[in-house]
């Protein structure tokens, strides 16, 4: 058994090694320091591990360190795909992409990438300044590149960093790939790094890529004569510091939109975030500046992109004329219904159509698909999944669009990654196609579950940082499994799934059989008798647990919205008081 002792030992040896004359001066300064603290909690933090590929690729907090991100993590992760790159494509010329966002030292990383890619004789298409890591998916596959790395940590707390990577066909690595280049990377020391670039294979992207990406998110419009109709219509739009800033309202433009409203504080491009405690569109805080601008102007609509623009948060103004986020269950449910509503309006299904959501994504999006004889398929959480399905039906089947809970959609294949540059010109396009119909998005929303049956979701998250943290939450996934509650919400449970060996019980009956998937993931879901759902799933990117919960409900008319939504929320509740959390 390790011991607390064994596990210092070990991060102190490591540590030590990062005081070789290999490292730069401030590298070995800010280690030293860590090693002479009497508090050893940073220096454990900061090694006690080596910087993985997750559901996101690699990402952690900045610093020196095994288990942060820092030129040589980040050197030994392009070292090892460099490496793996060149025995999987021996004998072809290997190009690869880069792009980083606006977050301290993404430029530097993104760099420092480019001169080790050079550096293995790689070609190295380089974008010149910060930009959407949707473009960078587009770009991979514009450019016919074998791989592609985008420096960001997406929505994350400003300490953070990320690196993502990407295969041939822009969508982000996935088995055998993703554990091959992590084994290369396992192999790489610091001494194998070649930071000394090879400037003759590194070109710069700008303007000519952008015009190109443009060019294709205007084929994801499916109304065109609505949003000239409504060209004027307000829309509110904010970057929160990020790469969104001139992508986006040019997509909007592209679309006919004229009237783009900014929020001047927060289209200053920085990795500090001034304006806000966290860039993230999932959390209400982040878009209270761009809400009450909407306020001020009276906008439609208000949307925000993260600092990575693959995330689009939207708020639309409720019968009380104040403006609400709609979860991101809520956004994916409007971007599926509408696009299988506008193309069965123009006549543009042929039968071969196919949709994806992730598992923990709500079912209300499967049962708009079903309603409609829409092909649908349940993945795992990550983009990367829905990619891959794409993939696998390349050529028989047409995808016509994807999305998870949290906050991402991809609305058409030229892009196989998250992408709110599309995704907000098109929420822009679905507000005009309301407004045609005299309904707000509000309206919109309350219509779906008045077609298709309401849904309430929500999701909450335990943090648990550093090891103990880890050793916590592993143990609460063992618990689960071991002593699965038996009613949830006053209904007594009835399915469990167990992703993690493929299995699916029927507690009623006793009946077993398995999930078609093709790995295992470590997550949970149970399913009551009354259709409640609750997937518990520790993050693969930040040191979180996460439980997503989902209940049905009646709704007979909008005047009902409130009461019902209230019933939900404290159904929610109560659960969540059973489950201790």
């Amino acid at each position: 058994m390790t011991t607390k002792d064994d596990v210092l030992n070990m991060v102190i040896a490591k540590a030590q090694a990062w005081l070789s004359e290999v490292y730069d001066a401030e590298t070995r300064s800010e280690v030293q320091r860590m090693l002479s603290k009497e508090d050893k909690t940073d220096l454990i933090d900061s090694f006690y591990k080596d910087l993985e590929f997750g559901t996101g690729g690699l990402r952690g907090i900045m610093g020196a360190g095994t288990n942060r991100m820092n030129i040589y993590t980040v050197g030994a992760a392009t070292q090892g795909l460099s490496n793996y790159l060149n025995k999987e494509f021996a004998g072809q010329e290997i190009k690869v992409a880069i792009g980083y966002d606006c977050r301290n030292n993404s430029r530097l990383y993104a760099e420092k990438s480019a001169d080790i890619f050079s550096a293995n004789g790689i070609k190295v298409y380089l974008f010149e300044d910060l930009r959407p890591t949707p473009e960078l998916s587009f770009a991979i596959r514009e450019l016919g590149c074998q791989s592609g790395i985008i420096l960001t940590a997406s929505h994350n707390p400003k300490e953070y960093n990320g690196y993502k990577a990407y295969w041939t066909d822009g969508s982000q690595i996935v088995g055998p790939h993703d554990k091959n280049i992590i084994t290369e990377v396992g192999q790489v020391k610091v001494e194998d790094i070649k930071f000394e670039g090879n400037k003759d294979l590194i070109e710069i992207l700008g303007d000519d890529m952008d015009q190109k990406f443009l060019e294709k998110v205007k084929t994801v419009s499916l109304a065109p004569e609505i949003v000239a109709k409504h060209k004027d219509l307000k829309i509110v739009y904010t970057p929160i510091h990020g790469t969104g800033v001139k992508l986006i309202p040019a997509a909007f433009r592209a679309f006919g939109f004229e009237n783009i409203i900014n929020v001047p504080e927060q289209d200053v491009v920085s990795g500090d975030f001034p304006t806000v405690v966290s860039p993230n569109p999932e959390e209400a805080a982040a878009l209270d500046m761009a809400m009450k601008k909407g306020l001020e102007v009276d906008a439609d609509v208000v949307m925000a992109s993260d600092p990575d623009s693959d995330r689009l948060g939207v708020a639309v103004k409720n019968d009380k004329g104040e403006f609400v986020i709609l979860n991101g269950n809520q956004t994916a449910l409007l971007f599926i219904y509408y696009i299988i509503t506008r193309m069965k309006e123009k006549n543009a299904l042929v039968g071969n159509e196919f949709i994806v959501k992730t598992i923990v994504s709500t079912e209300k999006i499967a049962d708009v698909a079903r309603a409609n004889g829409i092909e649908y398929f349940d993945v795992f959480t990550g983009f990367k999944y829905i990619a891959e399905i794409i993939r696998d039906l390349e050529g028989q089947k047409k995808y016509i669009g994807g999305g998870e809970e949290s906050f991402g959609f991809m609305p058409a294949d030229f892009v196989r990654d998250k992408d709110a540059v599309s995704a907000c010109a098109l929420m822009g396009e679905i507000a005009a196609w309301a407004k045609d119909q005299g309904k707000t998005l509000y309206e919109l929303v309350q219509d779906i579950y008045l077609q298709y049956g309401y849904s309430k979701e929500k999701m909450k998250y335990i943090v648990r940082p550093g090891k103990t943290g880890a050793d916590e939450i592993k143990q609460m996934m063992v618990n689960f499994r071991s002593n699965p509650p038996k009613n949830l919400g006053g209904s007594k449970l009835k399915i469990v799934k167990d992703y993690a060996d493929l299995s699916e019980k029927n507690v009623l009956t006793g009946e077993v059989s398995k999930i078609d998937q093709k790995i295992t993931a470590d997550v949970m879901q149970f399913f009551t008798e009354d259709g409640t759902k609750i997937s518990v799933r520790p993050s693969g990117t930040e040191p979180k647990i996460k439980f997503y919960f989902e209940v049905a409900g009646k709704l007979n008319s909008r005047a009902d919205f409130d009461a019902v939504e209230d019933a939900a929320e404290a159904k929610i509740d109560a659960i969540m008081a059973e489950l201790e959390l």
